[in-house]
Order: C-alpha cells, then sequence, then structure tokens
C-alpha cells in the first residue's frame, strides 16, 4: 500500500502535543503534577481539558492503525516479537534511567527530601518512598505508561485477527460506506464511551498503573482495535474527509456545552435559578457532551488530517524517527527545567516559555546529537537499528587480476 503520510504526520503532532500539555501541568492550578510552579491560573484549565480528551484516544486509535497499515496478518508471531522487544526495552530503561529523576524532583518540592540522588536511587530501585501518610509506587513508569499499556493491546489485536477481519468485511471497503455503516460509525463509540462514563468512571479511578485500570482500558482498547478494522477501509477515510467540517462544528458545539457547564459550576449565578433549570439534569447532559466532543474530534482530526497531511513533506522522515525518543524524554526535561527555573522567580510568562523552549531543545539535541548516532542507544529510545553504510566498489585497475 502507498505510504500513509497523514498517519505518520498525525502521529508526530500528537506526540509534540505532550511538551505543551505536560509543560502545561507545571502551570494549571488544582491539577496535581510532580512538579507545581508558584504562578499557576485556573484558566489553563479550559484549553487543557478541549486537548486531554482526545489526545490519548488518537494515540492509541493511530497505533491501531499502523498496525492495520503494516499488514500482519501473515506473520503475527514475528511481528509480536519485535514489537514487545521494540515496547520492553524502552520501557525497563526508561523506568531505570529516565524517570528516576522525575521522582526525585518531586519528592524534594513536595515531601522536603534532603537526600543527594544516589541514597535516593538506592530507595526508588527498592520501592522504599514512604513517609508516614503516604508511599510512592516505585520503580514507575509515570508518563511511559503509554507503552506499558500498547504491548498487551498489541498481543490482543493479534490474538483478536479472524474477528476484527471479518469486522473489516462486514464494513465493506469499496466506495461509500453503508448508511448502516455510518449510523453505527456515529453512534455506538459515542454509546459505549458514555457507558464508561457513566457507571466505570465512578466507580474506578483512573491510575495508569495497567492492572485494574477500568475506565482507561475501557476507553482506549477499543478505540485501539477499531483502528486496526478502519485502517485499510477506504471508504471510511474518503467519508470523514468529506464530513470533516461536520464532525469539527459537532465537535467546537460539545465543547463548548461541556466548558459552558463546567464554568458555571465554578462559578454559579448569584441569583435564583429558573425552575426550568432545576429539572435539567445537567450532570447528564455533560456526560453526553462530553464523549460526543471526544469522539468527534477524532473524525475531525482524521478527516482533516486525510485531506491536509497526506503529502511526503520533507520533515516527516527525520520527525517520524525522532518523536519516539522526544516521546521518552520530554517529561523528565520538563520536570528538571522547571525545578531549577521555579526558586528564580522570573515571572509565569517568562518561565513558561523557558521552560517549553528548554524543553524543546534538549530533545532536538540529545537525540540529534546523541541517541541517533549511537548505535546502542537506539532500541532502547524505540528506535529501529542504524541501517548498515552502502559497501563501495573497489575499481579494478589494469593488470590486476579479478
Amino acid at each position: 500500500m502507498p505510504r500513509r503520510h497523514d498517519i505518520d504526520a498525525l502521529r508526530v503532532i500528537a506526540f509534540s502535543l505532550l511538551i505543551l500539555y505536560h509543560s502545561a501541568m507545571v502551570y494549571v492550578a488544582d491539577w496535581s503534577f510532580h512538579i507545581k510552579s508558584t504562578y499557576q491560573a485556573e484558566w489553563l484549565q479550559y484549553p487543557m481539558i478541549a486537548l486531554n480528551r482526545w489526545r490519548m484516544p488518537l494515540l492509541f486509535m493511530i497505533s491501531g492503525i499502523a498496525i492495520g497499515l503494516a499488514r500482519v496478518e501473515g506473520h503475527r508471531l514475528r511481528f509480536a516479537g519485535t514489537r514487545s522487544l521494540r515496547l520492553l526495552l524502552p520501557l525497563v530503561f526508561g523506568m531505570l534511567v529516565v524517570v528516576p529523576p522525575q521522582t526525585y524532583f518531586q519528592i524534594i518540592q513536595q515531601y522536603g527530601y534532603t537526600g543527594g540522588f544516589t541514597h535516593f536511587y538506592k530507595l526508588y530501585a527498592s520501592g522504599g518512598l514512604c513517609r508516614i501518610d503516604q508511599c510512592l509506587v516505585t520503580p514507575t513508569w509515570n508518563h511511559l505508561w503509554y507503552l506499558a499499556y500498547l504491548l498487551p493491546y498489541t498481543l490482543l489485536l493479534l490474538a483478536a485477527l479472524p474477528l476484527l477481519q471479518w469486522l473489516r468485511g462486514r464494513w465493506g471497503n469499496a466506495g461509500e460506506p453503508r448508511r448502516l455503516s455510518v449510523f453505527m460509525l456515529l453512534t455506538l463509540p459515542v454509546l459505549w464511551l458514555l457507558g464508561v462514563r457513566l457507571w466505570l468512571a465512578p466507580r474506578f479511578e483512573e491510575t495508569h498503573a495497567l492492572l485494574n485500570d477500568w475506565v482507561v482500558h475501557a476507553e482506549s482498547l477499543p478505540l485501539f482495535l477499531l483502528g486496526y478494522v478502519l485502517a485499510i477501509q477506504s471508504g471510511f477515510w474518503n467519508w470523514a474527509r468529506q464530513q470533516r467540517w461536520r464532525t469539527l462544528v459537532a465537535a467546537l458545539l460539545a465543547i463548548g456545552v461541556e466548558l459552558c457547564l463546567r464554568w458555571f459550576g465554578h462559578h454559579p449565578p448569584s441569583g435564583p435559578m429558573p425552575e426550568w433549570a432545576l429539572h435539567v439534569p445537567w450532570y447528564l447532559v455533560e456526560r453526553i457532551a462530553r464523549v460526543t466532543y471526544t469522539w468527534m474530534a477524532l473524525l475531525a482530526i482524521l478527516g482533516w488530517g486525510r485531506a491536509l497531511l497526506d503529502h511526503p513533506f520533507r520533515w516527516l522522515p527525520y520527525a517520524g524517527e525522532a518523536v519516539f525518543s522526544w516521546y521518552i524524554l520530554h517529561q523528565t526535561l520538563i520536570i528538571a527545567i522547571a525545578y531549577w527555573l521555579i526558586p528564580m522567580k522570573l515571572g509565569g510568562g517568562l518561565e513558561a516559555a523557558l521552560v517549553v523552549g528548554g524543553t524543546v531543545a534538549g530533545c532536538l539535541m540529545v537525540h540529534e546529537y546523541l541517541i541517533r548516532r549511537v548505535g546502542w542507544l537506539r532500541p532502547l529510545f524505540g528506535l529501529k537499528p542504524r541501517p548498515a553504510a552502502p559497501s563501495i566498489p573497489i575499481p579494478k585497475t589494469a593488470g590486476m587480476q579479478p
């Protein structure tokens, strides 16, 4: 199949947004994070919510699409082995090397830890980071939880390939999708996500700890599998591109409803509420708006990506390789830079700009001058081995025997 440049570009964009999102976590008020600045703003919650609703669902859906485009049906065992190695190595290396500084700076700022990094690392490696009222589970994967989830999801997908291929056939690949398929595509994901929000979310906390993380699994795994099913459905991609304005408008209306209700919840009107407003199930309305926004935003992003990004951009091959190492590095750099800058009291705007700029510069330099050039480091950051240099034929000279 021809290369799907739009999927490659969306993957790069989605991972790049993590730098902005996790940088903003340092400054958003009332949200917990590993380290917090003294400059915090409540208004940041609203753009963060708008981004948060689809950023990880998009990544899981793109991961399923990528497997679907890779046509792994004929070599499932080989793909399972290579994918397991490519995910496990960065995960283990990240937990032992990349993530520990995040926890170190966290316990200094939040718990008043005064020991050195060597003493801390012994506690980190042994799982002994406890105080009287709280323990931190270590070693931990922190922002690398996506890798820990992607591996079992991939193995489950490979085991369920016969069923998923049957679903592909039921969709129909040629031409426009059937009306029933479009109706199910628009409604079933919304109804599923609504069930998760109404039934699972009130009962289970989102932990990112893999085990017993039922809410995240119920949201992420179906989207991952759906991505595989839709990957080669040309009818779906044509439809998504054609409907991109409608899905975008629907997404904007839905997030507008959710954010307005959230704002009124934090800033209720001073006067009495109208009688009719007292009988509206606002919680249900907010949940419906939330899940509708999530799914419509995903459809809009895929449709607009198909329309605008399916080109062999010159930057895409380099960015496609670099994005994995940037993903592994970025949060550690954010926390380290913020920890260093916070005591300087530079002001919120300058401090945040330096955190983002320093993180981008750090990721760029470490990837360009270290990771991609050192052979043994490449697999530890999810990169494929460097291709062997082409051999240069030695020209024959007069009188030389062949």
